[in-house]
């Protein structure tokens, strides 16, 4: 009884130094809120530290929870791979899961999981969230929201990470644009265009930045915040835009656009999953992260 309860206190301690909330460790735990800031006293008495205390941005740990973290967070790891083995889900039954995705995303990879989750779990329900990198550590710790599909780097001890694919990018303009009529046009040709770029945390800033390195950033008409407003503004205008390769190819077919291999070149971008570590994500989440990796990992 005692190595349970001491096993207990040990999860109470990661799940505190991940979430740094005791309402979030207690619904991560199914327990009451009094009941983990009783494991907490009982941590405290035991090794004589504080171990937290109450920050603006909830709790901080001490100087000796940093010490004590990564050996207990490697020992729950290996706890939790003996009890996952004997534990499976069941999705055959109501279930709902939830996923962050970029308006990219949505276009493109969301029918990808959409598809391989209904044939996994025809009865499953899935809500969409639109992704804030600010607020995606806490909302994935937390509980509010199962994973997120996203290339900005997520650098937090409370995710795990599984890379997907790498993306390449193109150039798209309009169909009838009326100089850049062929599929390799010249850097010379490219730098007389004016482009439409997008602005803010997308994860796909290489794009504005090759313009900068390649002395076009004068040539910018069109700042947006949205990848998915791109085939709009082209294929009503002479601009030109960079965008994701996997992404122009689905616009192709529902835009009069065209694509264009670049005289640029430009980095590719990974994209990732993120779900919460365990302890924390339940058999079902794990699930559903291979829900995700079957749909999306390693696609040409």
């Amino acid at each position: 009884m005692a190595a349970e309860f001491d096993f207990n206190l040990i999860r109470t301690f990661v799940l505190l130094y991940e979430m740094r909330s005791v309402t979030a460790a207690a619904d991560a735990l199914g327990v009451s809120q009094p009941t983990v800031s009783y494991g907490l006293g009982k941590l405290r008495k035991r090794l004589g530290d504080e171990l937290f205390v109450r920050g603006p941005g909830g709790l901080v740990p001490s100087s000796e929870a940093e010490r004590l973290y990564p050996p207990l967070r490697t020992a729950i790891d290996q706890m939790d791979v003996t009890i996952s083995a004997a534990t499976e889900f069941d999705p055959s039954g109501p279930v709902s899961f939830s996923i962050g995705l970029s308006d990219l995303g949505e276009v493109n990879s969301l029918p990808l999981v959409l598809a391989e989750l209904s044939a996994r779990a025809p009865a499953a329900t899935l809500q969409v969230h639109a992704i804030d990198i600010e607020t995606a550590p806490d909302e994935l710790t937390r509980g509010k929201v199962d994973a997120i599909v996203t290339s900005p780097v997520l650098d937090s001890v409370r995710l795990s990470r599984m890379p997907l694919f790498t993306e390449g990018y193109v150039g798209m303009v309009a169909a009838d644009h009326p100089r850049l009529r062929h599929d390799n046009p010249t850097a010379a040709e490219l730098r007389t265009e004016r482009h439409v770029v997008v602005d803010g945390t997308s994860g796909h800033a290489a794009a504005w930045q090759a313009l900068r390195r390649y002395g076009v950033e004068p040539d910018i008409a069109v700042r947006v915040t949205r990848f998915a407003t791109l085939p709009y503004v082209v294929q009503d205008s002479e601009f030109m835009a960079i965008v994701p390769e996997r992404v122009a190819h689905t616009v192709v077919r529902s835009h009069p656009v065209r694509t264009f291999a670049l005289a640029w070149p430009i980095q590719p971008v990974e994209v990732t999953a993120y779900t919460r570590r365990t302890p924390g994500r339940s058999a079902a989440q794990t699930w559903f992260l291979d829900v995700i990796r079957t749909a999306l990992q390693d696609l040409p």
